[in-house]
């Protein structure tokens, strides 16, 4: 399996929230004992094993909306079909600390699926880590691409913590139980103030080209 964080590049871009991917599959390498991170596929690379399979785990280094280009790299050295994918992302069309998982299917705009569509084709799989929607439209962009406030802290790491205990469940394809648990480990945390989305957008995105970056 080849599973892949999203984000940029880059010390300062560390914690913002764009980086959620990236930020899940530090914290999978850290509670699985992977060995540290190196360079490979234009991006940094980390191999081991989760509930007895072998995992190469990615985050592509080519900032968000080229991200496919370096995911395809790996898929072809590895000789992976498109569903041996996973691929955790930040979400603005779910509540913040919200988490769904969806196999194929459109981008619905997020401009670093955008390009793994391009690359690899629709049919990987994707975990979407809500980061809220802020109020405005024109706000989009600086919401992604600021650090996640302070208040966020609390459930923004029982929900990393929850989704590097329990990818073992979703590597046996158990999308339902795997969001169970992550979802009950945050009861209780979520901000007071997040915007929850339209009824309709959880599970029917809708493309929105001002996004991703």
């Amino acid at each position: 399996m080849l599973v892949v964080g999203l984000g940029n590049p880059g010390k300062n871009r560390a914690r913002n929230r764009h980086n959620i991917g990236f930020m899940s599959v530090d914290a999978i390498a850290r509670r699985h004992g992977f060995p540290a991170f190196r360079s490979k596929f234009e991006g940094e690379v980390a191999d081991g094993e989760i509930g007895g399979r072998r995992v190469t785990l990615l985050k592509p280094m080519t900032y968000m909306n080229e991200s496919g280009r370096s995911v395809a790299q790996a898929v072809r050295f590895y000789r992976l079909a498109p569903a041996e994918v996973v691929v955790f992302h930040d979400e603005i069309d779910l509540a913040a600390a919200k988490v769904r998982v969806k196999r194929g299917g459109g981008h619905a705009g997020h401009n670093g699926l955008r390009s793994l569509h391009a690359h690899i084709g629709p049919d990987y799989a994707r975990v979407r880590l809500g980061i809220g929607r802020p109020e405005h439209k024109d706000e989009v962009l600086t919401h992604v691409l600021k650090d996640f406030a302070k208040d966020d802290a609390p459930w923004l790491e029982k929900l990393i913590a929850a989704v590097a205990e329990h990818v073992p469940l979703l590597l046996a394809d158990d999308d339902g139980a795997f969001m169970s648990k992550v979802v009950h480990a945050v009861v209780g945390l979520r901000p007071r103030k997040a915007r929850a989305p339209k009824p309709e957008a959880e599970d029917q995105p809708k493309e929105d080209p001002e996004r991703g970056l």
